[in-house]
């Protein structure tokens, strides 16, 4: 059944949704290389005197080539895309500080929308029966708020979740006002950026009275399966899963081969659709990617006929090829079936734990509290950080399956201390692979904590002592993060 209260453009996409798989379209950066374009082209009449080389710039093309954007959209929709994404990969603040154009952030989103709806709808009115669909990309930046970049200094960051949140928003309110269909928050390395991602999103939703669908595609750095921040599947999973996406994926680092295991995890794991954009196989010696359309569709329609996903695409190295080669695969298979998930709490760290009927008694280590632990109050105060970290490993290593974080104590200035300790935290594995339970009377405290953690955590505590208005306004803000 379809929610009344949803926009037609969203009720067209569930409904296609229910009937068949959806395809993506493949990878905006190799089709833009294949142009070969010189500065000058990159730079245009609009941007002919910037202070510095603008070549690289892809998204930069939206407005100084229109036409060549226009043309690979045009391409992947007649190989058979019933999904474009917008160009605007690193169209963010934080990501065009590179190029020094953090002031043309938001026209840069603006046109890529405009661009990719004009394609878009151009296709539609060709073919009625199968309507197109933009998705409006959120790319991760180049910065990771959970990890830091010194490493004679793990607590440091070079980004804060107020400053992604911020470059999120200035992105995402053009790229609806250029009239995308859903926003696709991909290619995370990073969950603490998805996060904020996601906290953007919805506070714009918010500001502009206005909702269209979430879409979310986390990156498997390695064999190991977990995210480049350290995060299995299931705890990136249990991490976004808040958002209610209608689609959470994979895409990009590895090829089709190295991805069927994950894909077939996330498939049993999420109670939406599932989306999957593999590049052409792994990068060769010169960064390229080799594998066919062939090859790749020898794979993805293994996924298919198992009955995986909803929606199939290319990120690096796909061409039209690809998308067309795929679009084949599609014809009269069944999409995949949303499963009844039991509801359970689902909480993580670097790892997932999940607490439902079946399980047993679950440990909270409370000795890294400074209102219980004398020796923890004094290793804070002294800023024997690396010796307060021994106690959080030593409760882990004990069996607490959550540790619980407070930093509420006078002479403290509680919000900062808990920021830097869970940044410590952040970098020991063997400590962060537990959710954590942030443990504090002051909401601001809470929400320093909050901005800190890529998992999935537990507040301690909200009441109603200021008021009911009060607590309802945090209980909201605990859900949107």
């Amino acid at each position: 059944m379809i929610d009344a209260d949803i926009s037609a453009a969203e009720c067209v996409l569930r409904e296609t949704l229910a009937n068949r798989i959806l395809l993506l379209d493949g990878a905006m950066g190799t089709m833009i290389q294949s142009h070969r374009l010189s500065e000058s082209q990159f730079r245009g009449a609009e941007y002919e005197h910037w202070p510095i080389d603008l070549k690289g710039n892809n998204d930069l093309l939206s407005i100084t080539q229109p036409h060549v954007v226009d043309q690979v959209h045009t391409a992947f929709l007649q190989a058979g895309a019933d999904v474009i994404e917008t160009n605007t990969f690193n169209a963010n603040a934080v990501s065009m500080a590179d190029y020094q154009m953090e002031s043309e952030v938001r026209a840069l989103n603006l046109a890529s929308a405009r661009i990719a709806r004009n394609a878009a709808d151009r296709a539609t009115a060709k073919t009625p029966e199968r309507p197109r669909f933009v998705a409006g990309v959120l790319g991760p930046t180049n910065r990771t708020a959970s990890l830091s970049p010194k490493v004679e200094d793990p607590g440091f960051r070079n980004i804060s979740f107020k400053e992604l949140d911020e470059c999120y928003y200035e992105a995402c309110d053009a790229l609806i006002e250029g009239g995308v269909d859903f926003i696709l928050i991909e290619t995370i390395f990073d969950t603490l950026n998805a996060k904020a991602a996601i906290f953007a999103v919805n506070r714009l939703f918010d500001d502009r009275g206005t909702r269209i669908p979430i879409a979310i595609s986390g990156t498997i750095t390695d064999a190991s399966g977990r995210t480049l921040s350290g995060q299995t599947l299931e705890a990136f999973w249990n991490s976004v899963r808040h958002a209610k996406p209608l689609f959470i994926g994979l895409n990009c680092a590895l090829g089709p081969t190295q991805l069927r295991e994950h894909v077939q995890e996330l498939s049993r794991l999420a109670d939406t659709y599932i989306s999957v954009h593999p590049n052409a196989g792994l990068p060769n010696a010169f960064g390229g990617y080799d594998e066919t359309p062939e090859q790749m569709a020898e794979e993805i329609g293994e996924w298919i006929k198992s009955g995986y996903v909803n929606m199939i695409g290319g990120c690096c190295g796909t061409t039209p090829e690809h998308i067309a080669a795929f679009s084949q695969l599609i014809q009269d298979q069944s999409p995949r079936e949303l499963p009844q998930i039991n509801p359970a709490c689902r909480l993580s760290g670097l790892e997932p734990c999940s607490i439902d009927d079946e399980s047993l008694f679950v440990n909270v280590g409370e000795r890294t509290n400074v209102t219980g632990s004398a020796r923890f109050l004094r290793l804070i105060k002294e800023g024997e950080y690396e010796q307060a970290l021994e106690v959080a490993r030593q409760q882990v290593d004990d069996g607490a399956q959550i540790i619980d974080v407070n930093m509420d104590e006078g002479l403290l200035d509680s919000a900062a201390v808990m920021q830097r300790f869970l940044y410590l935290i952040a970098s020991e594995p063997d400590i962060s692979k537990v959710p954590v339970m942030i443990d504090s009377s002051k909401w601001s405290v809470i929400e320093a904590g909050l901005q800190c953690l890529q998992g999935k955590c537990v507040i301690n505590s909200i009441s109603m002592k200021e008021g009911e208005e009060e607590f309802i306004r945090q209980a909201r803000l605990a859900q949107r993060y």
